[in-house]
């Protein structure tokens, strides 16, 4: 689709206009910035909710720290 030329671009252009019109294209651009915004400002509060968060705590039973069955590990975090 690459290789098409720029009339060809024009025409399917408008096309798209008179099928849909210009104010439903409006609205889903209008639509389309909006989503894209709202992406980009959850992935900023993702990244600092997690970085400012504190590590859980591990909560020791000492009735499961003698029970044979019980494996005892220590787990990572992702950093």
């Amino acid at each position: 689709m690459g290789s098409f030329s720029i009339w060809h671009w024009l025409i399917v252009l408008v096309i798209v206009v008179m099928v849909f019109g210009t104010k439903k294209l409006k609205n889903v651009g209008s639509d389309l910035g909006s989503a894209v915004k709202g992406f980009k400002d959850g992935m900023k509060e993702g990244g600092t909710t997690a970085d400012a968060s504190p590590a859980p705590q591990q909560v020791v039973n000492e009735a499961a720290r003698r029970d044979a069955n019980t494996v005892d590990v220590d787990s990572k975090t992702k950093s």
